[in-house]
């Protein structure tokens, strides 16, 4: 419906200025109107026009509107305020929205805005020094939702998790198996001073003392048990984690396509490469025994240390020579979902980027940063797990309320807000509760057409999408549909500003549109043609509330 207004619009444009000086604007804006009543969709266009043409607004909006060709969806127009033009659609132009859906079979709302280009989006990239907590959880939902919405968007999407298993995280996990692995507990001498404390590393050096063989991402590492021998323990160390890891996105239903690894970077001579490469273009300097790079001729408020004074390389260094491999290997848009203690890194990573002068544009890649996630239980802030011993992790959370409501929390927030996760409500079935809301409308569906069946009503896709809908004209029917209707342009802007929140939100108000028209207008009526019409309508509801909630990874329920 909204293309077709902006059809209209364009066509009232072309003849408003013609055999006038003034260029039509490239784009146009049509937004849906916050009050009903103000209509369904409003554009500000008169209002963009009146300088360039020398008119009032409300004079243009009047040209406008004789201008726009008729349209049997379009019941009426009227110009408000200073010269905004809002537009009543017609009960025929919601009935089309089932038809669409209907006709979609699944894919209602998705677009190929994409044109099948190529997309990196590299996300959780926890480094294996434990389970997974929930701040990786909440960027798990993101970064899988952002694939998702990115892949119903056209584009052909790559997963990629970069674990972080080379620097000083790796050698302080090290030493803790290789202390436990020794008989030292957390609280006793000898213990490592950043050492992990958690259960799970008594694991690690059990299996390890036990010769165990542990398989992460398709490759084996079998202990030798000697705790001696540190590169063994270190390769065992990582790989079990990284198994756990593995474990724990199995269990949130997060797959990667690839995995990269820090210390393949050190291995490959990349690192090496790249610093070379950066002294060479002249952006770097030494000073005080360190190699720096001019971070600051790049927007940073100061240069960067690249290389210490002991010749270890700082952390960015190896992210830098890592997304330059990630451009060599032709993905020309990159997306970075990370916690917010990454925004320091942008701009060194960036800035080493441009100094690199190899054809990669400012400003790449994109980063979308997610704030930390609150767990709350009982009115408190739960703080710790038994086995992680410092935190909460991901897998408490699935425990305690199970996938698909960890999913909806952590991903319907803006990923940059403050997230509270309240255990409570993730397990309440309430209408408070917005996930079991719209899990329930979908059920609910699926109940009433078994119900259909058991009484021996024919239906079937076929028959609803040859439903006559006419008879469809309640005020809450055609709230439904109206909220149906703003699907596409949901999808399509979460996509394009990275937001897969308002796709979260948007399935919150169509579960509450469809539980409104459900108790005020019954589907299984006597009338053969208002039955048919009213469960072509759910059908069609149906559709998009599994389309919405498979783009943010949770289940669409036929039971509840």
């Amino acid at each position: 419906m909204k293309t077709l207004i902006l059809e209209l619009l364009k066509q009232a444009l072309a003849s408003v200025v013609a055999g006038t000086n003034v260029a039509a604007p490239q784009s146009l804006t049509l937004d849906t109107a916050r009050d009903p009543r103000h209509g369904d969709y409003a554009t500000n266009l008169a209002l963009a026009l009146a300088r360039p043409l020398r008119q009032p607004p409300r004079k243009v909006a009047e040209a406008l509107v004789a201008a726009l060709p008729a349209s049997p969806l379009i019941a009426k127009t009227e110009i408000a305020g200073p010269g905004f033009i809002n537009f009543f659609l017609a009960p025929a132009a919601f009935h089309a929205v089932v038809k669409d859906v209907l006709a979609a079979h699944g894919t209602y709302g998705h677009n190929t805005r994409g044109a099948h280009h190529k997309v990196m989006v590299e996300f959780v990239s926890a480094n294996p020094t434990g389970p997974l907590h929930v701040g990786h959880g909440r960027g798990a939902a993101v970064g899988d939702s952002l694939c998702r919405l990115l892949a119903a968007c056209g584009w052909d999407v790559t997963r990629e998790f970069y674990y972080n298993d080379a620097g000083v995280q790796i050698t302080n996990l090290t030493a803790s198996v290789q202390a436990r692995a020794m008989g030292i507990a957390p609280d006793e001498p000898g213990w490592p001073a950043d050492g992990y404390r958690g259960d799970y590393i008594q694991d690690v050096a059990q299996a390890f003392l036990n010769r165990e063989t542990v398989t992460a991402d398709d490759r084996e590492v079998t202990a030798t048990g000697n705790v001696e021998e540190l590169d063994a323990l270190r390769a065992f160390a990582v790989a079990c984690l990284r198994r756990e890891q593995d474990a724990d996105l199995k269990a949130f239903a997060v797959k990667f396509d690839v995995y990269s690894l820090e210390s393949a970077l050190y291995h490959d001579g990349l690192v090496d490469q790249t610093v070379a490469d950066l002294v060479a273009s002249g952006h770097t300097y030494e000073q005080d025994g360190a190699l720096w790079l001019k971070t600051t001729d790049y927007g940073d408020d100061k240069d960067r240390v690249m290389r210490k004074t002991d010749g270890g390389y700082t952390y960015f260094v190896p992210d830098v020579a890592y997304h330059r491999q990630k451009w060599q290997r032709g993905f020309t848009r990159v997306i970075n979902e990370q916690g917010s203690d990454h925004h320091s890194t942008i701009t060194r990573v960036r800035a080493g980027l441009q100094a690199l002068h190899c054809g990669i544009p400012e400003g790449w890649p994109d980063y979308v940063l997610h704030q930390m996630v609150t767990v709350m239980r009982g009115g408190e802030e739960v703080k710790i797990s038994k086995r992680a011993g410092s935190y909460v992790t991901l897998r408490d959370l699935i425990d305690e309320v199970g996938r698909d409501a960890t999913r909806y929390f952590l991903v319907a927030r803006k990923a940059d807000s403050q997230l509270v996760f309240d255990i409570d409500l993730a397990r309440s079935q309430t209408n408070e509760n917005p996930v079991y809301t719209i899990q329930y409308a979908h059920a609910r569906i699926c109940s009433v057409l078994a119900q259909a069946r058991e009484r021996g009503i024919a239906f079937d896709a076929a028959i609803a999408e040859a439903a006559p809908l006419a008879t469809l004209t309640d005020a809450k029917e055609l709230a439904l549909l109206a909220t149906m209707a703003r699907y596409p342009e949901v999808v399509d802007i979460a996509a394009e500003r990275l937001e897969p929140h308002l796709v979260a939100q948007y399935l919150r108000e169509l579960a509450s549109a469809f539980h409104a028209w459900y108790h005020d207008c019954p589907m299984l009526v006597d009338d053969p043609v208002l039955r048919t019409a009213r469960l072509a309508l759910a059908w069609a509801a149906r559709d998009v509330l599994a389309g919405g909630l498979g783009l943010i990874g949770v289940s669409a329920p036929e039971h509840m």
